[in-house]
């Protein structure tokens, strides 16, 4: 992606809070192209952030292209840890790196929910740091 000039702050640089949100718009984009958005809306479930874990690195600029990895690590009951990386395509820099704790949950009730194995199989859980 190209960083655009509204995800700049006043630093001049991209806002912290724009890494968060694309890290949320990769999952998700990760998760469709797994085909398994019609699993999760046949269950009744949907997933949300337990908690993130995010390290800034280096800044990134207006115009820059990164290239952004996102993988799963693990899946336990109901929760699922995601990672990311956020790299600036002309050099290669590691710019940003993180996690999520996402939860499985019933979109009713709010309350945590199986997994179904139509979507843990989806997906090759990679532990190591890509």
């Amino acid at each position: 992606m190209t960083v655009p000039e509204g995800a700049i702050d006043g630093n001049g640089h991209v806002n912290n809070v724009a890494f968060i949100q694309w890290m949320q718009d990769v999952a998700v984009m990760h998760f469709k192209s797994a085909g398994c958005m019609d699993a999760m809306l046949k269950s009744g479930c949907t997933w949300v952030v337990r908690s993130h874990k995010v390290e800034y690195l280096w800044p990134a600029f207006p115009g820059d292209t990164l290239n952004i990895r996102t993988w799963i690590v693990d899946f336990g009951r109901a929760r699922s840890m995601r990672r990311y990386k956020f790299m600036r395509a002309s050099d290669g820099k590691l710019l940003v790196r993180g996690e999520t704790d996402w939860v499985f949950v019933n979109a009713k009730s709010g309350r945590p929910s199986a997994i179904p194995e139509e979507i843990s199989k989806a997906f090759v859980l990679v532990e190591q740091d890509i």
